[in-house]
């Protein structure tokens, strides 16, 4: 199965829950929301993550899918712990976990907590990329879900923690980017929370810096509707622009908060266990 984490939650002692939500369900779309209480199809939440369905389909130029994504959705912190620890004693305490298993069922684990927008956005990103892909890499996995968490009425609004934290490290010459290294990590243990954001600047860097890497994006993705093994993004990008890491380096320090983003370079389009963390 596949594994998307959110960020991380305190573990408990109490004595266990090991049933998921199963009195309601929700269904939007793909989006299919089981709890033990009552939510809205009008909630804004609910709002939100149909309008993130489009955006992804808008902004990477991929068709609209129809297979489900089964978001469980406990009351509380507590409940959603314990069923965790029970079902998976050996995986770290997160907020949110994305899973994809053999059978390919999509399905997301979370709780209604103070982030649950964010945290959704994010694990919902990964299910319909999932959905509609044959595989997407690590590194383009996270980076996309680390794009669209950031919620608002368009795609691409900048996270503010990770540019501040990436104009810091190339002040600093503390740190450069190594999309090649990227592209080599497999597994979730490999891959920090500095890849993180270095997946999102790339993410971002190709959607909004250029018509040339944006387009190298979308074509890379379009063939891994078919290709599971399409080889590096990173080549392609080269190939187009040599001076690909001075450019991100660039671009990334030109970050600098909301509103630091350009819309124009974004077309309508037609509309055994593996671990992501979050």
């Amino acid at each position: 199965m596949l594994l998307a984490l959110a960020s991380g939650c305190a573990g408990t002692k109490h004595t266990q829950r090991i049933a998921l939500p199963s009195n309601n369900l929700l269904k939007a779309e793909q989006l299919q929301v089981v709890s033990d209480f009552k939510i809205e199809r009008d909630h804004p939440v609910i709002t939100d993550l149909k309008r993130l369905r489009m955006q992804i389909s808008e902004t990477l130029d991929l068709p609209l899918g129809t297979k489900p994504v089964v978001v469980y959705l406990f009351a509380n912190e507590l409940e959603y712990t314990q069923y965790l620890q029970t079902k998976f004693p050996n995986f770290p305490s997160r907020r949110a976990y994305f899973m994809e298993t053999y059978g390919k069922d999509l399905s997301v684990y979370t709780w209604w907590g103070d982030q649950i927008q964010e945290d959704l956005r994010h694990e919902y990103t990964h299910g319909l990329l999932h959905a509609g892909l044959t595989n997407v890499p690590l590194w383009l996995d996270e980076g996309l879900a680390e794009y669209f968490e950031v919620g608002g009425a368009l795609p691409g609004q900048v996270n503010n923690e990770h540019a501040q934290l990436l104009v810091v490290g190339v002040q600093r010459g503390a740190w450069r980017p190594d999309l090649a290294r990227l592209e080599y990590l497999e597994q979730v243990q490999d891959m920090k929370r500095a890849d993180y954001r270095e997946a999102w600047a790339w993410v971002h860097f190709m959607l909004h810096s250029s018509p040339d890497t944006r387009m190298v994006l979308l074509e890379y993705l379009q063939e891994l509707r078919t290709n599971p093994e399409p080889g590096p993004l990173r080549e392609r990008l080269v190939a187009v622009s040599p001076d690909i890491d001075q450019r991100l380096l660039v671009y990334v320090a030109g970050l600098n908060g909301p509103g630091h983003w350009n819309a124009s370079f974004l077309g309508s389009g037609n509309s055994t266990v593996r671990a992501v963390s979050h």
